[in-house]
This record gives C-alpha cells, sequence and structure tokens, in this order.
C-alpha cells in the first residue's frame, strides 16, 4: 500500500512530518537509488528503499515515548552544528528518536521525545493549541497591569502573543551586587498555549521583567512531578491514551 514519503518517513523516526517534508525538498532523501525533491512523492514501503544521507531507513517496530525534566545548558535536537550537548547525550536509547517541540538552551523542564510521527503532530498541530505551563523567576514585581497585559495579548517584536495565563506565587526582596541595591524576585506560574521561539522570556522581557530561570512543568494533562533534573521515564499507558485522544 503506497503512502506518501513524509509520512513513511515520520514513522520511521527521521524527524516530525513537517521536517520531514523539508529534508525532502534539501534533495537528501533518495528512493530506489534517485534523489527525490517533490513533497507528497507516494512510495510502497514493501518495495521501495528509501535512504536518508545514504543510509536506509526503515520503520521502528518498536515505538518509544519518553518524559524528560530537561536541565540547563542542553538544545533540543538531535544534533548541533555547534557541538553543544543535546538531549539525547541524556536519554540514550538504540531506537531514533526526537523531541517533541522546542524548550530553549537555558530552560530546563518537561520535554516529550518519541519516534512515532503522529503522536508528534497531536501535540504539535496548531489546531490543538495544548497549554503548557511554565514557572519563571523575575526580576521585578509584577502589576495588576502587567497581569493585564498576559491576558490581552503582548507584542514581542512583530507578533502579538495570544492570551495567556498568570499567576505570582511569590515575591521575595533580594541583594542584587550587581547594582548594589535590593530588588524584587516574582516567582510566577504561566500558561501559554503557543510555541514561538524564546516566548515566554520575551513577553516579560517586553514588560520589563528578566526571566532568570524559567522551567517547564507540563503540557496539558501531562505533568513533570517529582522527576529530578536530567532524569527520564517512558509515559504511562494513561498519559498515551491522553495524548491519543487530542
Amino acid at each position: 500500500m503506497e503512502e506518501r514519503l513524509q509520512k513513511y518517513m515520520a514513522r520511521c523516526g527521521v524527524a516530525s512530518r513537517r521536517k520531514c517534508e523539508e529534508i525532502i525538498l534539501e534533495g537528501k532523501i533518495k528512493v530506489n537509488g534517485n534523489i527525490v525533491k517533490e513533497v507528497g512523492t507516494k512510495i510502497d514501503p514493501e518495495k521501495d528503499i528509501v535512504k536518508y544521507n545514504d543510509n536506509i531507513i526503515k520503520v521502528e517496530e518498536k515505538k518509544i515515548y519518553i518524559m524528560l525534566n530537561k536541565p540547563e545548558g542542553y538544545i533540543t535536537s538531535a544534533k548541533d552544528e555547534k557541538g553543544r550537548k543535546t538531549v539525547l547525550d541524556i536519554v540514550n536509547v538504540e531506537e531514533r528518536i526526537y523531541p517533541i517541540g522546542r524548550l530553549d538552551y537555558d530552560s530546563s523542564g518537561l520535554l516529550l521525545l518519541t519516534n512515532d510521527g503522529s503522536i508528534y503532530n497531536n501535540i504539535i498541530h496548531p489546531r490543538v493549541a495544548i497549554k503548557k505551563n511554565y514557572i519563571a523567576v523575575c526580576r521585578g514585581k509584577f502589576t495588576e497591569n502587567d497581569i493585564k497585559h498576559f491576558k490581552k495579548g503582548i507584542d514581542i517584536g512583530g507578533y502579538v502573543t495570544a492570551e495567556a495565563d498568570i499567576e505570582v506565587i511569590s515575591e521575595e526582596k533580594r541583594f542584587n551586587r550587581r547594582t548594589n541595591k535590593d530588588e524584587i524576585l516574582s516567582t510566577v506560574e504561566i500558561s501559554i498555549h503557543e510555541g514561538k521561539n524564546r516566548q515566554i522570556r520575551r513577553m516579560c522581557s517586553s514588560l520589563n521583567h528578566e526571566v532568570i530561570s524559567l522551567k517547564r512543568v507540563s503540557i496539558g494533562n501531562i505533568k513533570l512531578g517529582y522527576l529530578k533534573k536530567g532524569e527520564w521515564r517512558n509515559l504511562t499507558d494513561s498519559e498515551l491514551n491522553y495524548i491519543r485522544s487530542l
């Protein structure tokens, strides 16, 4: 039975379907020895030989679904041209897996990884608008006006964010040695359903609140819980059923 090349590649664990389309357009895929650059090309997985960077790709028989508490100092990518550590240096499994979505280099917290393209699309597709919760420690006191801005949408430079929820958890006075002055540090919980690059940091910065630390604690109903930084585990059946229901 024929299927679209990018869908087959995603099932093989190469990358998300959208990323696979980019890889095809870059001319990195061969079908039966011929370079294919047309998105939507159909193949027969039973007969055709598909190569990515001259390596034959096949559907992974075993599907992997992992939750990682990503530490700061790792990028959410399979490889890095600058030689930085990636999340795959932490999650060491035989199967080829990839992260679902982004979590920036300086941030920590909940990250999901898989080799199942359909699960990836269930979370990442714009129609889902799944909420992601973060705990941020920021400089300065959040005013009522700041909170209203979050709930209305904030211009982060050429883009106005969708409505977001924010709740102030605590405020603490601390001496800042850099400025030789006391300052307020606010711990806030922020909930968004978009995924723009460094979005929460940019939202807070637009309101003059520098983010000191940022941790993602949940994606929809999937919660980080007590998983320690740098640790990972397989998703439970109930967590998988929730993702499949989206």
